[in-house]
Order: structure tokens, then sequence, then C-alpha cells
């Protein structure tokens, strides 16, 4: 199936948001009347079969691209702001989202593969954690629908009030801000789409708390499987532990660590770093039109009540310690 007709609509509704955002609605930014346009129109306009190839590419292929080109825009003194205290945010922030998660899944009957797919997309980066936990515990197909369906959901949720909830709470603090999207919510997506509703700074900040959760993937990937070994044992769980090469760090960030050392060490001019800017600008609007086009509405009314109160409880506890352990380490 061609990947056109979704990635021209996507396109075009990337240049109609554009152009909302620089004659009417100056505030909200582009990439946020984007990804709510999106919504609309996927909901009300645009439900054929022959665009989902398209939006998929674009939602996955062009925001990962647009992670890449933000490593020319940033160097590791950029980095250097986060801190150790950064680190162990984020590091604190995940274990305790993972143990969680885990525990209120035994509580409510949630099998152990359900568990651990929501553990680790909650605690690192949503679908791709998801997609790349499932193979080292033998999860069947429905347990991966089931638990990426639930973290969108929570993920949207995030997307939309933790820019309003960061601001009344840390005032006009980027870093801080950026550290409750960065280190809360689940897809990278999510991540650009709420730090873009506050400002550029913010989303910058909020993309490098993300990477450092992101580069904890082949740590979270070892540890369900191993611990996956663990329960099976034999030979059939011999054979599941099989780490995919990509598991370990996605190419966009990998992509995104070569640009930032090498903007670090040779400094790029500035028409490089602009020009950075602006693709990972545009791939960033044309991926948020295509996560809403692909967000089903009706799937907030199809989860089922003890499904909701699992990803209820996950997201408060998320967003509770995320203020606590803020308030507690960075400054």
């Amino acid at each position: 199936m061609s990947i056109l007709p979704g990635f021209l609509i996507s396109f075009a509704i990337a240049i109609v948001s554009y152009l909302l955002n620089r004659f009417i609605f100056h505030s909200l930014g582009s990439a946020t009347i984007a990804i709510l346009l999106g919504i609309i129109l996927g909901n009300v306009y645009f439900k054929q079969v022959t665009l989902f190839a398209g939006t998929a590419w674009s939602e996955k292929k062009l925001l990962e691209f647009s992670v890449m080109f933000l490593g020319a825009t940033v160097t590791f003194q950029t980095i250097g702001k986060l801190g150790f205290s950064g680190v162990g945010f984020i590091l604190i922030q995940m274990i305790s989202t993972i143990i969680f998660v885990l525990f209120m899944g035994k509580k409510l009957g949630f099998s152990a593969n359900v568990s651990a797919l929501m553990a680790s997309g909650n605690a690192v980066c949503g679908s791709s954690a998801i997609a790349a936990v499932e193979p080292v515990i033998g999860a069947e197909t429905s347990e991966k629908r089931t638990s990426i369906a639930m973290v969108n959901l929570m993920g949207t949720i995030l997307m939309l009030s933790l820019p309003f909830l960061g601001t009344w709470i840390f005032g006009n603090n980027d870093l801080l801000r950026g550290a409750l999207i960065g280190g809360t919510e689940q897809s990278v997506g999510q991540v650009v789409a709420s730090a873009t509703m506050v400002n550029p700074n913010t989303t910058t900040l909020a993309t490098l708390f993300k990477i450092m959760r992101i580069i904890m993937l082949v740590f979270v990937v070892l540890y369900f499987g191993f611990r996956s070994k663990k329960q099976t044992k034999g030979e059939q769980a011999t054979a599941q532990i099989k780490i995919k090469r990509n598991s370990f760090l996605p190419w966009y960030v990998v992509g995104f660590l070569v640009l930032c050392t090498l903007d670090t060490l040779i400094h790029f001019v500035p028409e490089v770093s602009a020009t950075a800017k602006f693709l990972s600008g545009w791939c960033e609007t044309i991926a948020l039109a295509a996560i809403g086009l692909r967000l089903n509405l009706v799937e907030f009314i199809k989860a089922g009540r003890k499904l909701l109160i699992y990803g209820s409880s996950i997201l408060v506890f998320q967003v509770v310690l995320a203020i606590i352990l803020i308030s507690l380490l960075i400054k």
C-alpha cells in the first residue's frame, strides 16, 4: 500500500497549521495546531484505509528524523544543563514506575506479560518500548495491542494536560516544565507535542530528558528478558531471550548523539544549525498531524473499566512522583 496519500494529507495539514499559526493563532504553535487539526479531521473525515500506511510512516519516520536533526542544534554543554540531578530524576522515575506498574498489574489480575509491556511503555518510550520488549517475553499479539492502546490513551491525556499543569506548579521555569513533560510522557511525539504548547526552549529540554529515558531502553529490555527467563525457565525461555539488534538504541538516538558530538567538537556554522532546526520543525509538524489523524477517539470509550483503573493509577503515580522528584532534585 502506498504511503503517498497519507503523507500528502499530513503534509497539507502541516501547511495549513503553519499558516494558521502565522496569521491567526500566534500563541498556539504550528505543531499544536497540526495535532489538534489531525484529531478533528481524522475522526470526522479522513478514515479511509488508503491513508493508514502513509500516516503510520509519517508518524514514525518523520518524528525520528525530527529528533535526529535536533542533535545539530544542541551541544553537550546544553545537555549538561540537566546535570547529575537530572539523570538521578530520570533513573528514580523510571525504576519506580516499573515497580509500581508491575505491582498494580498483579493486584488487578493482569497477566505478567501485559504488566511488563505496560511497565516498559510507560517507563521508557511508549509503543516503541512495547515493541522492543514484546519478543523477549513472548507476549501474545492481543497483549501487545491492549498495552499499546492503553499507553497511547494515557499519553494523549498527559500530552494535553501537562503544559498547563507544569506551568501552574512550576511557573515559567522551562527546565522544570521540560523535566515534567520529558520525564513522564510516553512517546517522543507526545513529548514534542506537549512541550511545543509551552515554548521552543521547553521543547528542547523536554526532548533531552526524553532521550535520556530512551537511552535506558536497552537495560529495560534486558531486565524483562532475564525476568521472563527466570519465570518460565527451560528451553522455551532460552529461545525467548533474543534481543533485537534495534532494541538496544534506536537509530535516531544514535544520529542525535552523533550530530550533538560533532556540534560540540567542531561547532556547526549558524546556517547548518538553522537548516537542521528548520528540517526538525517541519518533520515534527507533519508527524504530529499524522499522529492526530491516527488517534481514534472511540478507544477512549471502548477501554475496559479495569484497564482504565490500571492506566489511571499509573498516570497519577507518574505525575505525582515526577512533581515530587523535580521539586527535590532539580533546581
